[in-house]
């Protein structure tokens, strides 16, 4: 079924054009590169997967409940609405906010895959090229995941975002070749991991945690990869330009808290947009949501030299000023383990399964023949 025959509200132009700007730069030097990018450019070549083979897509999905979202984690929880609500329309609700998530994720992979070709593109380093190239193919990977489980479990999509597109096209357009880095690498994809691991972490529905998993372990390695690039270069710049970025992430990260609303799904359930976005506000578990999701950037804009006064006031306005403090890399180590542990259990349980049934036609074989 076409994508446009799914969607929850009308996505408007099937197409969206963002002007580039900036330079196409080629490098002649082929043979020296940063050690330490290099080896996360042959890691981002060793963990290359097939997300028809990895991935058990034969795994049943409730699309009524497809992330067993619990009663209090919904925004309309204790609210009349949710009084006049029958089991059916909670389910409704259920699959629209899950549809809502994952269609925010496969937009944003969309634009991590632009932002990773611009980065092939524009970035004037050969190994930093090369990585690029690697994760170009990994953000397309994750927007066809993305996209399949959509249409083939929850059968729902939702537009992107206006907050969303507005960060997006504000990276794409500027000249300067790190802002792909600081948009996508350190504030898109920052708040996507964050997001992600939120929800493998707590949910009990086997596809999904899969899914999430795997993408976050690919994820690991790119944030890694813009930490490194955009830290060398930021100890370059002046304490104009510095500020500069620093404005751009006060403005992106704005952006970014105020996208996790939800509110266009309360609209399709007759919500008018005020009270939507009131509902949203008052929300317990969106405020803990929207403030945990900054768990990943805020280190990561502290690690790269990005730390000014502005900076941080914001970061004290929003409530995340602490988590500058986390450990990055144990975040980041983190991602990397439960993938493979996750592989070693599913693969593992396989492995035994193909050993057992040997083992029974070995001893039928041998009953038959004694």
């Amino acid at each position: 079924m076409p994508t446009y025959d799914l969607y929850a509200r009308n996505p408007g132009d099937s197409r969206w054009q963002v002007p580039a700007t900036g330079a196409a730069r080629f490098s002649w030097e082929y043979d020296n590169g940063r050690d330490r990018l290099l080896a996360l450019y042959q890691k981002g070549k060793d963990k290359q997967w097939d997300g028809q083979k990895r991935i058990d897509w034969d795994l049943e999905v409730d699309p009524y409940d497809p992330l067993g979202t619990p009663e209090e984690a919904m925004t309309l929880y204790g609210t009349p609405h949710w009084a006049k609500m029958t089991d059916r329309d909670k389910g409704e609700l259920r699959r629209h906010f899950a549809s809502w998530q994952f269609s925010q994720f496969l937009h944003g992979e969309q634009g991590a895959m632009v932002c990773a070709a611009r980065i092939v593109e524009s970035v004037p380093d050969l190994d930093a090229k090369f990585y690029s190239a690697t994760q170009t193919m990994d953000e397309a990977r994750h927007a066809e995941i993305y996209g399949r489980f959509l249409h083939e479990k929850i059968g729902m999509l939702y537009p992107i975002n206006d907050n969303l597109q507005s960060l997006l096209g504000d990276t794409l357009r500027d000249s300067r070749w790190d802002m792909p880095y600081l948009g996508m690498q350190v504030l898109i994809e920052g708040l996507a991991l964050a997001a992600f691991g939120m929800i493998r972490d707590t949910t009990n529905k086997p596809l999904p945690k899969q899914i999430l998993a795997y993408v976050m372990q690919d994820e690991a390695r790119h944030v890694a990869f813009g930490r490194m690039a955009l830290r060398d270069y930021y100890r370059q710049l002046t304490d104009a330009e510095l500020r500069e970025r620093e404005e751009f992430v006060i403005e992106g990260c704005y952006l970014m808290r105020d996208r996790l609303r939800g509110v266009e799904v309360l609209e399709n359930f007759g919500i008018p947009r005020a009270e939507a976005d009131e509902l949203s506000e008052r929300s317990e578990f969106l405020q803990l949501f929207r403030q945990l999701l900054f768990s990943r950037i805020v280190p990561c804009v502290k690690d790269i030299g990005l730390w000014g006064k502005r900076l941080q006031q914001a970061y004290v306005d929003m409530g995340v000023f602490e988590m500058g403090d986390s450990n990055l890399d144990q975040l980041m180590a983190q991602d990397e383990e439960i993938a493979e542990k996750l592989d070693a259990e599913r693969f593992g349980a396989e492995e035994r399964e193909r050993v057992a049934e040997v083992e029974e036609a070995i001893e039928e074989g041998q009953r038959l023949t004694g």
